[in-house]
């Protein structure tokens, strides 16, 4: 399957898993949401590669560990930001991500003295976050502010956990072992914050959003996973954006958001973002780096 389609079905699965972790919020501590994430996760993959016959071992360890560290960070901060801004905010400030991801690029070439970075592809990056700030137009509040730093911060994260994933890739990890590391270590955190802020009782409905969220998000973290392994971080990036779409789409249908000429220039900034992006890959692709990642 090719990485725009992939990028497609997660960004689709993370809006979803959005929604139900501003639910579970209402039941949960941010530690107990990322520990059963991560639980879900971590026996999901688990039993996908016992199936696949994937051995667990690794004989990059050091690069799972940061992977790990940043993503794990990134989503509890994401998670906590959710819980306490309008979820708009909250998705906004994350999916500042593939703007540090540009600027670290760049500073990166710039730093090793050549140009490695398709300026047009960084416009598709600034395009696309153009969009997301005219479909979403977030406001912090004065009293909001350590919240929306923790939000900004989960952006800047996640930038680098998704360029630790492409690096993982082309080291020839199989994505599988990726998102089973990555899940260990939100099992391992959550429990830490968990035991730290205490535990809730569970409710149907409460362990049926848990379940959801661990579902979703796994499966979507997957399909990123494999995403990133084979096709270019910046492309991704631009392609991410469409997760604001069905986000929206999501307001619409189930909150009643309304639909303002604003918003829908947002998304057509988005939608030209992530077609433009792929049309640079396209064309880029004779002279990208052959993937290395089996699925």
């Amino acid at each position: 399957m090719p990485a725009a389609l992939l990028m497609l079905c997660s960004t689709l699965l993370f809006a979803t898993m959005g929604v139900a972790v501003k639910l579970a919020s209402a039941h949960y501590s941010t530690g107990e949401i990322v520990f059963y994430r991560g639980l879900v996760g971590a026996v999901m993959m688990a039993v996908l590669a016992r199936s696949r016959g994937v051995s667990l071992r690794t004989p990059v360890p050091g690069m799972h560990f940061w992977r790990s560290a940043s993503g794990v960070c990134a989503l509890t901060l994401w998670f906590y930001a959710i819980g306490n801004l309008p979820l708009a905010t909250a998705v906004t400030l994350n999916y500042m991500s593939s703007v540090w991801m540009a600027l670290f690029l760049i500073g990166g070439a710039v730093l090793m003295g050549a140009t490695r970075v398709d300026g047009r592809l960084v416009l598709t990056v600034m395009v696309g976050f153009a969009g997301v700030v005219l479909i979403l137009r977030p406001t912090i509040e004065q009293n909001q502010l350590w919240h929306g730093l923790t939000g900004l911060l989960s952006g800047m994260l996640s930038a680098l956990a998704y360029l630790q994933v492409t690096a993982l890739g082309r080291a020839g990890e199989p994505e599988v072992r990726v998102v089973l590391y990555f899940s260990i270590g939100g099992v391992l955190v959550g429990a830490t914050l968990a035991a730290i802020s205490g535990l809730h009782a569970h409710t149907l409905a409460g362990a049926g959003l848990l379940l959801a969220i661990g579902t979703l998000a796994t499966v979507a973290q997957l399909l990123m996973t494999r995403a990133y392994a084979i096709g270019r971080p910046l492309v991704n990036a631009s392609l991410q954006y469409l997760g604001i779409v069905f986000s929206f789409g999501y307001g619409v249908w189930l909150f009643d958001d309304p639909i303002t000429g604003m918003a829908l220039s947002g998304m057509a900034l988005i939608i030209c973002a992530g077609v433009g992006a792929t049309v640079l890959r396209r064309k880029a692709a004779p002279q990208a780096d052959a993937p290395t990642a089996e699925s």
